[in-house]
């Protein structure tokens, strides 16, 4: 199965999870980028579940690439299985392992009784600012066709919230709208991080209560502030509801447990970026149009973008995200003599 279709991170992951449960294991998969959990998950299920338990001891290695060169993975993968059907090579942290191109020639001559898994958890290709060479790309499809080549990029808050919804389904409980806003807000687009908060606060409910997690228990077991966090600010702002995003910006200025106001902007430049193409969605204009224009899942997520449209301009919205890249800027050092970033972030949410 080759991984080089533009299938988000998510359905790539359920693909390469369903073929492994399904028994299907590749001589090679190349796990690649910023989001260490899906890497993680499918390394741990081949460690776990390619052998049986007598098979390992002879037939399993894992190297760490701080302390090993490619061309010693290499020789244990050209190897043959010991009174087992394959062998299993693992290389973690594979950046940092020397004579790291050595893996191109090697992809040419796969052995197919080994399961060489090289887990690569940095930004592909970061130093040449996210291009990917010609000599790469190559490189890449030949592991997808030999085997499965996966990227892990950072998720956006709009993928991480269904993902945390589906974490809590599976665990036997709810999570509802406002409170994977909160998560997702206070705890950023580390899945791994998230899941375990979530793990937190199941183990409050007794056996047999059932796992509902509100706001509430978010703020208490997280420790936000339900009242005065990142989703009430964008909601205030986009009913224009001045004296309630005071209050909010006095707290979340005055609180260090915040976070700070600067840390919760990132999700309301998202905001006007969608309203943006929501002013500029076909005719009609109304809830249904929007929701099917922007691609959103569920209907309360079109309610601020009906609001919003009410209450800003086209025009409003191009100057305010004019304003979001200007206080970028500044916050580089460009036209900024002495401002910091907190005040930089409350100039622009007035």
């Amino acid at each position: 199965m080759a991984m080089m279709t533009k299938q988000s991170p998510t359905a790539a992951f359920d693909a390469v999870m369903r073929d492994l449960r399904n028994g299907i294991f590749k001589p090679i998969y190349l796990l690649m980028g910023e989001e260490t959990y899906f890497i993680d998950q499918i390394c741990e299920y081949i460690q776990n579940n390619a052998l049986r338990e007598e098979e390992r001891d002879f037939n399993q290695v894992v190297f760490y690439g701080a302390d090993t060169s490619m061309r010693q993975v290499l020789e244990q993968a050209r190897r043959f299985p010991m009174m087992a059907e394959r062998q299993v090579v693992i290389l973690r942290e594979a950046m940092m392992a020397a004579e790291y191109d050595l893996i191109e020639k090697y992809v040419e001559n796969v052995v197919p009784t080994t399961v060489l898994v090289i887990c690569h958890n940095i930004p592909r290709d970061k130093k040449s600012g996210g291009k990917v060479s010609e000599k790469k790309r190559k490189f890449y499809a030949q592991v997808a066709a030999k085997g499965v080549f996966f990227e892990s990029p950072l998720l956006r808050d709009s993928e991480i919230r269904p993902l945390a919804e589906q974490y809590v389904r599976e665990k036997g409980g709810t999570l509802d709208n406002k409170s994977a806003f909160m998560l997702v807000e206070h705890v950023g687009n580390d899945l791994k991080r998230l899941f375990t908060e979530i793990d937190k606060m199941l183990v409050v409910f007794p056996p047999g209560a059932p796992k509902n997690i509100t706001s509430q228990l978010v703020e208490k077991c997280v420790g936000i502030s339900n009242a005065f966090n990142g989703f009430e600010l964008r909601n205030a702002i986009v009913r224009k509801d001045v004296y309630k995003v005071n209050l909010i910006v006095t707290h979340l200025m005055g609180n260090p447990k915040s976070g700070g106001l600067f840390q919760i902007l990132p999700q309301l430049f998202s905001y006007f970026q969608n309203l943006m193409l929501a002013h500029y969605a076909p005719a009609p204009r109304d809830a249904s149009a929007i929701m099917s224009y922007l691609g959103l899942s569920k209907e309360w997520m079109v309610r601020d973008y009906v609001d919003g449209i009410r209450n800003y301009s086209a025009m409003k919205t191009i100057q305010i995200i004019d304003k979001f890249r200007e206080i970028d800027c500044r916050t580089k050092g460009l036209d900024n003599a002495n401002a910091s970033d907190e005040d930089l972030a409350k100039e622009l949410i007035f």
